[in-house]
């Protein structure tokens, strides 16, 4: 190892996962990422900035088997630690005998004056600043940059390779370091302005500086105050702009309620007065029991408490529901057998067909319910975008022989397996049980690991673990966490209710 990858193994701050360490001002901001485990059967990029980092890449390599000798490398887990700042990304990546090279992949800077023209396109727009804080690369400000004359993203040639391997170009230990650095880009695009010269902390406090500036600024152009301003309604109100840039000196909101230990008992209808015609007691307290064990979860979920019930995009987030899909909603919970029956009949659904469902709804919800019970035929554009999607999710040799049946859905020739595709472009693993095929686990944007889902558990153990490592280990460890899901959701179904039906 030369003296500068000894400089380099030594320096800088080893941080675990996707976190970073960042100093001082802007040229000498840094992050460091640990080492990434290595990988198999699934793409490098998810996200379309990460795919952009890549096609940059690939556009501007000569040599294909460079590039594909990188791919193996990232996949193996030969990229070290990966440090990034300001106009370089550099890692440590090492052959198969063992020996390690210095990789660096230097990207252009942005200028001050860049940066700042940059900024005030990003504040233009409260959605920019709140996809970057949901980690995620507005589109519309990387084009409306381009527009003013700043490539955000790299494009052909901009990706310029240095290794200690001596390589003219991009050789496979700098093409490995770009790979895997598109797979940090997926997880946070502030990865990628630092390397144009601002790490995230030095952007979102400028943001949220100008952001105030500008809300300031009507009070002094003569723009009536908030007491005077009205709203469509004919209602005074504030303005969203005051109100951002008051949110520092309001008061904190008071604390929110805490949910209860244990959902509440509704009152019991076991009375000596008889019932209206056509009103079901049993049902009625049956719907009452469930509709304590939502409430409970709503405001666990409202107030982010994970030990009360959960998460609010699934417990907040599902919408109106039919009453088809309420009764699979209702049947998930683990009813006695004869309230089962009454859904199953209630929704013009045999108990068999019920089982499935509450299956497919055990692993998605409502989407995987459709999925299951509906078929849909994507358009051209739909098509083709599944198919590259499918192609690129497997290295060659590994792909498997796939056929397409109706609508949306590939089934493995020689196996028992299917993936079907959401509306969503997510995909669904199935796996036939008899006649039937039945939802093997949750979705995935990576069909490799939603299809590692459907083998893995059909074959014994020795097979089933060759079998994940063909078609893509991260499925294997989806349905080991699908499983322990499923165990929970069992454990929590005892406070849901066990009578009646609808």
């Amino acid at each position: 190892m030369s003296g500068d990858d000894e400089a380099y193994e030594g320096g800088g701050e080893a941080v675990d996962g996707y976190g970073g360490a960042e100093a001082g001002a802007y040229g000498s901001e840094e992050r460091t990422f640990a080492a990434l485990p290595p990988t198999q059967g699934s793409a490098f990029a998810r996200t379309w900035w990460g795919r952009a980092w890549l096609k940059a890449l690939e556009d501007s390599a000569l040599d294909g088997q460079q590039l594909k000798a990188g791919r193996r490398h990232a996949r193996a887990g030969a990229v070290g630690a990966v440090s990034v700042r300001p106009g370089r990304i550099t890692a440590l990546v090492k052959d198969r005998d063992g020996t390690a090279y210095r990789a660096d992949v230097l990207v252009r800077e942005f200028a001050e004056e860049e940066w700042e023209r940059l900024l005030d396109l990003a504040v233009d727009s409260a959605g920019h600043i709140a996809a970057l804080l949901d980690r995620e690369m507005p589109p519309h400000l990387v084009e409306d940059a381009a527009e003013a004359g700043l490539d955000l993203l790299p494009g052909i040639g901009d990706l310029e390779p240095e290794c200690t391997c001596e390589a003219w170009d991009h050789c496979p230990h700098t093409s490995a370091l770009c790979y895997q650095v598109a797979r940090l880009l997926d997880e946070d695009p502030f990865v990628l302005l630092l390397m144009r010269g601002r790490g995230e902390r030095a952007v979102l406090d400028e943001l949220q500086a100008r952001s105030a500036r500008r809300a300031s600024a009507p009070s002094q152009g003569g723009v009536p105050e908030a007491a005077d301003a009205v709203g469509a309604d004919g209602f005074p109100g504030v303005s969203a702009a005051e109100a951002y840039a008051a949110r520092d000196i309001l008061p904190p909101l008071p604390a929110p309620p805490v949910a209860p230990a244990v959902p509440g008992e509704p009152p019991s209808l076991d009375t000596e007065t008889d019932p209206e015609p056509g009103v079901d007691p049993t049902a009625l307290e049956f719907l009452a029991r469930d509709a304590a064990v939502r409430a409970r979860r709503m405001l666990g979920a409202a107030a982010g408490g994970a030990a009360a019930g959960g998460d609010a995009r699934a417990v907040l987030g599902v919408g109106p529901l039919t009453r088809a899909q309420d009764a699979v909603r209702l049947a998930a919970g683990f009813p006695e057998s004869w309230i089962a029956t009454r859904l199953a009949t209630g929704s013009g659904r045999s108990r068999a067909e019920l089982d499935l469902a509450t299956r497919a709804w055990r692993v998605g919800g409502a989407e995987a319910l459709a999925v299951l019970e509906e078929e849909w035929t994507p358009d051209a554009e739909a098509l083709a975008r599944a198919a590259a999607r499918l192609a690129e999710a497997w290295e060659d040799g590994e792909r498997p022989v796939l056929r397409r049946g109706a609508g949306a859905r590939w089934t493995v020739v020689g196996a028992e397996a299917q993936l079907r595709l959401g509306a969503d472009g997510r995909w669904w693993p199935y796996r036939k049980a008899g006649a039937r095929w039945s939802p093997a686990g949750p979705a995935d944007r990576d069909p490799a690991a939603a299809l590692a889902v459907a083998l893995a558990p059909a074959a014994g153990p020795a097979e089933a673990g060759s079998g994940a490592r063909a078609y893509g280990t991260a499925g294997a460890t989806r349905t080991a966490d699908a499983d322990r899901t499923a165990d929970a959701d069992r454990t929590a179904s005892a406070d849901v209710p066990s009578g009646g039906g609808r």
